[in-house]
């Protein structure tokens, strides 16, 4: 039995998006294509990878299985090719860029788009500091944008850490709104990050420090969807600075906290991941001056 590397490629990506349609948008192929591919894949293996229900697919269980063993195949073959343009001493392949939301384009796109490296490919995937640190540890990335200040995720020992810079925590209040600090938002209702993350956590310790239970409305992932909950009037909220965009029509006040944000990798990771991790400091050195 021979596996096509582009075949498995397409079936991971199956199991990542959840429909051909979306592996077909991926991989700049019709629909029908990927369709065609992942059959001879079925042929290749002689075992049924994907159930078909009307329109919609769905893996097998040896499906589930060889998808996520490929996403492990793929890359050490990666890792293999990197090491050999290395040779040359020059990074290159893929490497997995986890970051959380407010970073992404503060610091993580201007970063790549500064990276200097033509064979260096960079992939970001948004994760908030409470499920970066495990797909780090995982494997699932390469290097994450998190902070150092999640105190219930302490920093593994085997993890290399980079100071990138601080960002300011503020009190976000519709326009005109009298609240000079938190305490004077104890009556007013809340718009929360989701459960168990890092802003949510931080919001409720702040809340009782201040000596009250906060009355949350809204809890919301994506941060414009807050901005514009506190905007229409209905909430308060607290962010981070990096995360206000200032088309929205809120008042933001400083808060005596701030967040430390911070680069991290496995420790003893190849050259692609350091160029990676020095684009980064680059451009977090750069907003400081």
């Amino acid at each position: 039995m021979t596996l096509n590397p582009w075949r498995l490629r397409l079936l991971s990506q199956l199991d990542a998006l959840g429909t051909v349609r979306a592996v077909a948008q991926a991989a700049n192929l019709s629909a029908s294509s990927v369709s065609q591919q992942l059959a001879v894949l079925e042929s290749e293996t002689r075992t049924q990878l994907i159930e078909r229900t009307g329109r919609r697919v769905r893996l097998t269980s040896a499906g589930l299985i060889l998808a996520r063993r490929a996403r492990s195949i793929l890359d050490q073959m990666e890792a293999v090719e990197a090491e050999l343009r290395g040779l040359n001493d020059e990074p290159s392949g893929l490497i997995r860029l986890g970051a959380f939301q407010s970073s992404i384009h503060t610091l993580a796109v201007p970063a790549i788009q500064h990276l200097g490296h033509p064979h260096l490919h960079v992939e970001i995937v948004e994760l908030e500091p409470h499920a970066s640190m495990p797909a780090l540890l995982a494997g699932e990335v390469d290097v994450i944008i998190t902070t150092t200040d999640f105190v219930e995720l302490p920093v593994p020992r085997d993890i290399d850490v980079v100071p990138l810079g601080q960002d300011p925590i503020v009190l976000v209040t519709p326009p005109n709104h009298p609240a000079a600090d938190i305490a004077a938002c104890k009556d007013e209702p809340w718009a929360f990050d989701i459960p168990g993350s890092y802003m949510a956590k931080l919001a409720t310790r702040l809340c009782r420090q201040a000596g009250f239970e906060p009355r949350v409305v809204g809890r919301f992932s994506n941060y414009m969807l807050t901005l514009k909950h506190v905007e229409a009037g209905l909430a308060v909220a607290v962010l981070p600075a990096l995360a206000v965009d200032r088309r929205f029509d809120v008042v933001t006040r400083e808060l005596p906290v701030t967040r430390r944000i911070t680069a991290a990798v496995r420790r003893g990771s190849r050259a692609a991941i350091t160029a990676v991790l020095d684009a980064l400091h680059t451009r977090s050195q750069s907003d400081e001056r």
